[in-house]
């Protein structure tokens, strides 16, 4: 069991260092992982290369016994596919025992989105006057702006900002890249904070980064630091629903749609590489449609 902690360390650096994915997205594999080899442990079943597709199914009639999600399920079972790529393309097993198992019907969920009172609550909330007011005022509307996720702004360089164009070039997961542009409120709140609140907490350090979004030490904002951020932010604003960073993401897709954008340019801007991702919010459109059917035709 020792070698498998060893791969499996190989494997969470490969999806790091290759695969670009988010400290988030390695830890939960990490998790989905280690919660497998220890079945394998209980089990008796000394080495990756042993797992049959019997021990496999065995597997996922405990997960089902656990009464866990589709989704959470569905994850571990992606995770444990893509440890057993890595381990088929390393030459440390002979088969993939997890190529054939049935992934669960993912149960259909609503995005949570904001109105835009609720938006305009969080905005109002950040003391623009302070340096970390202004870096609070610039994280939110670049995240509402842009549609991007916390741990994609948290990687933003300074270079990646063009105020000519109004553009910010995003790394996403998986490596993938992209530009979406921003409007005026986001251009004015950026420019505000790297001129003002940015210079003002990095002016203590030896040496400055360039990295846009900074603590209060002037060291770059973790995606984790940020979601700390994010959850102040919102009890000052005293909104009642629960309200993370993807919220806002889950906003600009439902704010586009609503006001006519099309779903292929919504799937680009989010950075989905499938369209089945984006269509999750077109849901908000047919309460649109109505109003608009009502309205309009002669017989409604």
């Amino acid at each position: 069991m020792e070698n498998s902690k060893l791969v499996l360390q190989l494997f969470l650096e490969y999806l790091q260092i290759e695969k670009n994915y988010s400290q988030y997205t390695i830890v939960c594999y990490r998790r989905d992982i280690e919660q497998f080899l220890q079945f394998m442990s209980a089990e008796g079943i000394g080495r990756l290369e042993d797992v049959a597709y019997s021990d496999v199914r065995l597997y996922l009639t405990k997960l089902y016994g656990q009464k866990l999600s589709s989704r959470s399920i569905a994850r571990k079972i992606s995770s444990l596919r893509s440890f057993y790529k890595f381990l088929l393309r390393e030459g440390r097993a002979a088969e993939n025992p997890f190529a054939f198992a049935a992934l669960p019907k993912k149960e259909q969920t609503i995005p949570n989105f904001l109105y835009p009172q609720e938006l305009e609550a969080l905005f109002l909330v950040n003391d623009e006057n302070t340096a970390l007011g202004q870096r609070n005022a610039a994280l939110l509307e670049l995240l509402y702006a842009t549609g991007a996720r916390i741990s994609e702004c948290c990687h933003i360089q300074l270079s990646d900002v063009d105020f000519q164009a109004q553009t910010v070039f995003i790394h996403g997961k998986g490596n993938k890249q992209r530009y979406v542009p921003f409007g005026r409120a986001a251009c004015e709140a950026l420019k505000r904070y790297i001129h003002g609140g940015r210079r003002e907490l990095t002016k203590t350090l030896a040496a400055d980064h360039r990295y846009l979004f900074v603590n209060a030490r002037g060291n770059p904002l973790t995606p984790r630091g940020a979601r700390y951020v994010f959850e102040r932010i919102v009890e000052a604003a005293a909104l009642t629903q629960q309200i993370s960073p993807h919220v806002l993401r889950h906003t600009f897709a439902t704010h586009l749609l609503n006001n006519g954008a099309d779903l292929r340019s919504v799937q680009e801007l989010l950075g989905h590489t499938h369209l089945s991702s984006t269509q999750v919010y077109t849901h908000v459109t047919k309460d649109r449609l109505r109003h608009i059917y009502l309205q309009a035709h002669p017989r409604a």
